[in-house]
């Protein structure tokens, strides 16, 4: 048992997540959270832990099962609504006489959603339902945070007579000045229960049904709306995370017509002073953000003088030649620091490659986007979410190439005689 439970540890993720311990029975057993969850689960298993209860919860363990999250704040909401859902038996009991942090919404015609700390006697009489205990107030502030981007709810105490600071950041709808009407934010609460209680499925299936509905009565803005919801809610559970990069993504989906929002992205750019100690450099973003483990830096070999159009095809042939060679995933959207030329030489080789990737160019004096079979290019608004992304994406590539470079000429200046 020992031996096939450490084996299959070692391909655990290492994001921040749930994990479920399991007996022979298949019964869970204890449910927990972490920022790394491999990290953590082998923590579990070292040959002394300290701990007689934990060493006999370890001895019960036959399987593992892992649920991805955004971050550790989205891990503290699954974990408590998958203790509430399983009662599993090793998963510490909270003692009746402490406080805990727990969510509140309150019973009105506008609930008031909040995290109070909650003692079973002084609160004999609360009128609100209670999702919780949550051991960490900060991070299950974090999470709620999160989930009012989604779903905007009142936190004002008592309920306010105008509009605040949460209305302009659109954290609230606005009930206090009729702002939303009453069924629209108790819908909004049913959502934020079903997330609390753990009912991903329910959501889903609550929030298509009244979309599909306002869509039959030509309620297109309350359907989009929703729409926007379902696909902030996916982001949520798919890990995909940040909410803000997921609205950018989704935007530029739209803007250049992809298939699906992109989650990984790889940027080519070009570094050099005349033609000299040419680089290429190669950045990629995951969920928006930088993962630098997958960068890559290229010392142009087969190029000489000053061709920008020759140097992207060989470090764009060179990088997907050996993901090819390596059987490894390739990204969901290419961009190339460049214009048309450059954008033609990256399509050439992904062609003699047969590669059928989405590839597009931006070009940096007017931020233009050269797309694939399009004669015309594209100009997004400057405050556009998805040309925002893309020139993150190109500044960090010219980045990191600039630093490559420089990395090449000091060298070079060391070695002379």
């Amino acid at each position: 048992m020992e031996i096939g439970i450490k084996t299959k540890i070692k391909g655990l993720p290492t994001g921040s997540g749930v994990y479920l311990y399991k007996d022979a029975a298949g019964t869970v057993i204890y449910v927990g959270k972490a920022v790394n969850i491999r990290k953590r689960v082998e923590s579990y298993f070292r040959k002394e832990t300290g701990s007689l209860k934990t060493d006999f919860l370890v001895s019960r363990i036959e399987h593992i099962e892992t649920i991805q999250t955004a971050s550790e704040a989205e891990a503290l909401i699954l974990e408590a609504s998958l203790i509430k859902q399983y009662q599993p038996k090793y998963n510490v009991e909270l003692k009746d006489g402490k406080t805990y942090p727990f969510i509140q919404i309150t019973k009105e015609e506008f609930p008031l959603v909040s995290v109070i700390r909650f003692n079973a006697r002084r609160h004999k009489d609360i009128k609100a339902d209670l999702y919780g205990p949550y051991v960490n107030p900060a991070l299950i502030r974090e999470a709620l945070q999160i989930i009012r981007k989604i779903f905007p709810f009142r936190s004002c105490e008592p309920f306010a007579d105008k509009l605040c600071l949460y209305y302009d950041l659109g954290l609230c709808r606005g009930p206090c000045e009729a702002k939303i009407s009453k069924e629209e934010y108790q819908r909004n609460v049913r959502s934020i229960k079903l997330i609390l209680d753990g009912r991903k499925d329910d959501l889903y299936r609550n929030l298509r049904l009244e979309m599909e509905e306002l869509s039959r009565q030509k309620d297109f803005e309350g359907a989009a709306r929703l729409r926007d919801q379902i696909r902030a809610i996916g982001a949520l559970y798919s890990g995909t995370g940040d909410i803000n990069y997921f609205k950018e993504a989704e935007q530029l989906q739209r803007a250049i017509g992809l298939e699906r929002a992109p989650v990984r992205i790889e940027c080519f750019d070009i570094s050099n002073i005349m033609g000299n100690q040419s680089v290429g450099s190669m950045v990629s973003f995951l969920n928006g953000k930088p993962d630098k483990n997958n960068y890559r830096r290229f010392r142009i070999k087969t190029v000489k003088g000053i061709d920008d159009f020759q140097m992207i095809a060989e470090i764009v042939r060179r990088r997907y030649t050996r993901l090819q060679k390596e059987g490894s995933g390739f990204p969901d959207l290419i961009v190339i620091d460049g214009g048309k030329g450059q954008l033609g030489a990256a399509m050439k080789e992904l062609k003699k490659l047969n590669l059928a990737l989405a590839v597009i160019s931006l070009a940096k004096q007017e931020e233009e986007i050269f797309i694939p079979g399009k004669r015309i290019s594209l100009k997004l608004s400057r405050d556009s979410l998805g040309l925002k992304l893309l020139m993150r994406l190109r500044d960090e590539a010219h980045r990191f190439g600039l630093k490559y470079h420089t990395l090449l000429r000091a060298k070079k200046f060391l070695d002379k005689p």
